[in-house]
């Protein structure tokens, strides 16, 4: 198998195994990867997922090998991204534990990822620019979004690589771990964020997700529709249980 599932309690890692390509996707590896992401999305005891490539790199990118085979990537307006879970918006925070290289459309995977732990010694960079294979994963839409369209159409139009710490300064990764330990940290973080409220978690988490696009006052009024939600789910009564003294001091209780 490409692509395994391992949990561990409120936490879903999705693990790529294809260390001998570099964990390079070829089409069956990306539906495997979108069919991983559905269940998890789908089974109300997960709460945030891990995206992991095995053997110390995160993910090559697209398999160019498979390129008109019958394990291509396939490429349609329709269904699933070429790298199989771009083009879901999740309802739960999945990270993205990155070791080695996240190139091309690996980049774009933990692109997609709400958040992402690299290690000392990851390499991020736009390298299918190298081979003239576009970006098609987001690429183009979310490295904008996250580190500023300056910095994105540097790394998009030099293909140049970014160590870790490169990428920490300028946002494209939130934590630089020792090498070796990302995919710990990355469950570790899961953990803590599955012991927060989820329903608040959540509807904030998709306000943030569709404000982009959005005028101030549309924006203010999408915000107070989920808050909303997150009110009639409990929020008044984890206010009354703070003000009663639970939860103080940096606890989530």
């Amino acid at each position: 198998m490409s692509v395994r599932v391992e949990v561990d309690g409120p936490v879903t890692t999705v693990v790529v195994d294809r260390p001998e390509a570099r964990n390079a996707v070829d089409g069956p590896t990306a539906a495997a990867l979108a069919d991983a992401f559905r269940a998890f999305d789908a089974d109300p005891e997960q709460r945030v997922a891990v995206l992991y490539g095995d053997g110390g790199t995160f993910c090559a990118g697209a398999d160019l090998k498979a390129i008109g085979t019958e394990r291509g990537n396939q490429v349609s307006a329709e269904g699933d991204g070429p790298m199989g879970p771009t083009r879901m918006r999740l309802s739960k925070p999945v990270i993205a534990a990155i070791e080695g290289y996240a190139v091309a459309g690996g980049l774009e995977l933990a692109l997609w990822c709400d958040l992402r732990v690299a290690s000392g010694d990851a390499v991020l960079g736009v390298f299918c620019r190298r081979w003239g294979v576009p970006l098609i994963d987001g690429g183009t839409v979310r490295l904008p979004r996250l580190i500023g369209e300056s910095r994105a159409m540097d790394l998009i139009l030099t293909g140049r690589p970014v160590d870790a710490w490169d990428a920490e300064r300028m946002g494209l990764v939130n934590r630089v771990v020792p090498v070796g330990t990302a995919r710990a940290e990355a469950e570790a973080l899961a953990h803590a964020i599955a012991e927060l409220p989820q329903e608040c978690l959540r509807q904030d988490r998709l306000s943030v997700l569709e404000q982009a696009g959005l005028t101030e006052p549309e924006a203010m009024a999408n915000e107070l529709r989920h808050g909303m939600v997150s009110l009639d789910a409990g929020a008044l009564e984890g206010a009354a249980r703070f003000a009663a003294g639970e939860g103080r001091h940096g606890s989530s209780a």
